[in-house]
């Protein structure tokens, strides 16, 4: 896939993302209010995050795409794992607020929420599932943290939802029935949904960061790129090999091992034969080769 057409479908995704969050927050805020929804109205809070979240991928992905230059000779890529990050510390800030809010509705007079509450949730929870399963399958194909990260955000919104749903069903019916702890069911499916939230932000946090600390792929991982330049005749040996993570690419830094009475300029060939060999798999996008002079001893 060319990097134009990658960037195409990564901003696509996130347009239609926060355009699909605007009109969910809405929705589930004015519903929320008129039907005396805690919980729902925390859902919408997350919603409306999210829309602050797919902001934040934008920019890293308009940022990921620009070229290398004098500054950054390895280019933009991590300005994708750094919007991850962006969006995770969003995450835990709106799940603390959203869990605050629970917990203080535990100290006041509380209402059982409307019926109207329980149709804005089914609706959330079908467009949130078809926003993760769109942004996740094209975030995997592109290889973009940013917009899978993103994608996962809607997950959580899928399962607060549904926490969500129990919350204002359970309330509904202790109303009905006349038990008024039940009716506290809507405020402690807010008080899980920041938890669930927290927890997301801190799976997919970590991971971001990591990524973003020159995260150097396994061994196994390696295997296909070894192979790769051990096909070249010339090569006796790979001494080292490292294939650095940058957001969407890679970037391998190789020692190999040739003939010890080769000339350079033959030597300069098999590095650039090498180079051209592994550049041509989709994620690599620079490699940076050594020549060793290979010895029975190494």
């Amino acid at each position: 896939m060319l990097e134009q057409d990658r960037f195409k479908q990564a901003e696509k995704a996130i347009v239609i993302g926060v355009i699909g969050n605007i009109l969910l927050a809405a929705i589930k805020w004015i519903i929320g209010v008129q039907s005396n929804s805690r919980a729902l109205i925390a859902d919408a809070v997350h919603s409306a995050s999210d829309v602050a979240g797919s902001v934040a991928v934008y920019v890293g992905v308009r940022a990921a795409k620009r070229p290398p230059d004098e500054d950054h000779p390895y280019g933009h890529g991590k300005a994708e794992s750094i919007a991850a990050i962006i969006v995770a510390v969003l995450l835990v800030l709106v799940g603390f607020e959203i869990g605050r809010n629970s917990v203080e509705a535990f100290f006041q007079p509380i209402h059982v929420p409307k019926t109207m509450a329980i149709y804005a949730v089914l609706f959330s929870i079908v467009i949130k599932e078809i926003m993760f399963r769109y942004k996740y399958r094209l975030g995997k194909k592109i290889k973009s943290d940013a917009l899978i990260i993103n994608a996962y955000d809607d997950r959580s919104d899928v399962f607060a939802s549904l926490a969500t749903l129990v919350g204002i069903l359970g309330a509904i019916i202790g109303g009905y029935l006349g038990l008024d702890w039940l009716v506290y069911a809507d405020p402690v499916a807010g008080l899980f949904v920041a938890i669930l939230i927290l927890k997301m932000a801190w799976e997919f946090g970590t991971e971001a960061i990591h990524t973003t600390l020159d995260h150097v792929l396994h061994e196994e991982e390696t295997t296909e790129m070894r192979d790769i330049v051990m096909s070249v005749p010339e090569v006796k040996k790979v001494t080292e090999l490292h294939a650095r993570e940058h957001g969407h690419y890679v970037i391998v830094d190789l020692k190999i091992s040739v003939d010890p009475y080769m000339t350079v300029e033959e030597g300069h060939r098999v590095g650039k034969t090498v180079k051209a060999k592994l550049m041509e798999q989709a994620h690599v996008n620079n490699v940076f080769v050594h020549i060793n002079p290979y010895s029975e001893d190494d």
